[in-house]
């Protein structure tokens, strides 16, 4: 899994942590509960990322798709275009010896 994509998210996390820390110590002097709001914090972080993570998947497995679709329509295409030209040619078989037999 490549960092990148994620580095902003990653860093907003960190400074909601950091921000979270100095709010709490400043209200209330007490370390188990910034520690407590830190992890909350944290775990909310961890949340979005893994929110982000998920939402790329499901935008990649979209774009898989999408293509898969796309070329099988092309070679559907490319089969009717051939299935066509033979019905043609066919019919122009069957004109051209029916006008043959008009003529005899």
């Amino acid at each position: 899994m490549e960092i990148r994509p994620y580095a902003t998210d990653i860093l907003l996390t960190a400074v909601l942590i950091v921000s979270t820390l100095f709010l709490v110590f400043h209200y209330t002097q007490d370390p188990a509960v910034a520690a407590a709001a830190s992890l909350m914090m944290l775990s909310i972080g961890g949340l979005f990322l893994s929110m982000h993570a998920k939402v790329r998947k499901l935008e990649d497995d979209m774009l898989v798709r999408e293509r898969m679709i796309r070329t099988g329509l092309e070679e559907i295409s490319s089969r009717m275009v051939q299935k066509y030209d033979a019905a043609r040619a066919h019919l122009d078989d069957l004109v051209a010896e029916l006008s043959r037999r008009a003529y005899r």
